[in-house]
C-alpha cells in the first residue's frame, strides 16, 4: 500500500523549485517505495481549479483536504520561498463581504469579482486552518500541516544547509531542514533521499 505525501513548493517557471518536485515524483514511482506524492500543481490544475469561478479560498480549502488525506508533508524551500506572496490577496478576514473583491484563479485577464463568502467564523481547535486568510498559498499549506500535526519534512533546493532561506513561519525548524541535493562520486548533483526515507519509515 502506498503512502500519500503532500508536497509544497514554489512553482515559478524561472526561479522556482519544480526540479525537486520532479525528482521526488521519480523516486515515489519506483517499485520499492510506492509513495503517492500530491503536490500543489496537481491540486491547482484539478477539478476545483477547473471552475471558472475558483477563488483563492476554494484552492486553500482543497489544499486542506489533500493535506488531511496525507500522512506527511514535504516543504521544498528555495532562495525565493520566503518572498512569495501568491494567495495572500483575500481581505474578507478583516472586511465585510460588500467591501471585498478577488480575482478568480487563472482568470486574471477578466479582472476582480465580488466576494462570494457571506460569513466568516474563527476555526475551532479541531477544525482546519481557516481558508479565509491573508496567508500566501505556501504559508497556508504549512499552517494546515502544523495544525493537523502532520509529519513535516523540510528540504532545501540546495546541496548545503540554507537556514537563511527559511520563511519566518518556519522558525524553529532550522535543525530539522536538510539539503535535498548531494554531489555523488562522479561529481553529479543527485537527490539525497536518506533524510526523507528515514522520516517516512523506509
Amino acid at each position: 500500500m502506498s503512502k500519500q505525501v503532500y508536497i509544497s513548493a514554489d512553482y515559478d517557471q524561472l526561479n522556482g523549485d519544480k526540479n525537486v518536485v520532479e525528482e521526488l515524483n521519480k523516486w515515489g514511482m519506483d517499485n520499492l517505495h510506492k509513495v503517492d506524492f500530491i503536490d500543489m500543481s496537481k491540486v491547482s490544475s484539478g477539478s476545483v481549479a477547473n471552475s471558472d469561478d475558483c477563488r483563492i479560498c476554494d484552492l486553500k480549502a482543497e489544499f486542506n483536504r489533500q493535506i488531511n488525506a496525507s500522512s506527511a508533508a514535504i516543504f521544498v524551500v528555495g532562495d525565493m520561498t520566503a518572498s512569495r506572496t501568491a494567495g495572500n490577496g483575500c481581505e474578507r478576514i478583516s472586511k465585510e463581504q460588500w467591501e471585498c473583491t478577488c480575482t478568480p484563479y487563472k482568470q486574471n485577464t477578466n479582472g476582480a469579482k465580488a466576494c462570494t463568502v457571506s460569513s466568516v467564523s474563527k476555526p475551532s481547535e479541531n477544525d482546519d486552518y481557516g481558508n479565509i486568510n491573508k496567508c500566501s498559498y505556501l504559508r497556508h499549506e504549512f499552517e494546515q500541516s502544523q495544525k493537523k500535526k502532520k509529519t513535516i519534512i523540510i528540504v532545501y533546493n540546495s546541496t548545503r544547509n540554507e537556514s537563511n532561506w527559511l520563511p519566518t513561519y518556519m522558525k524553529g525548524y532550522e535543525n530539522d531542514a536538510k539539503p535535498f541535493w548531494k554531489i555523488d562520486a562522479n561529481g553529479k548533483k543527485v537527490g539525497d533521499y536518506s533524510y526523507i526515507k528515514e522520516v517516512l519509515g523506509f
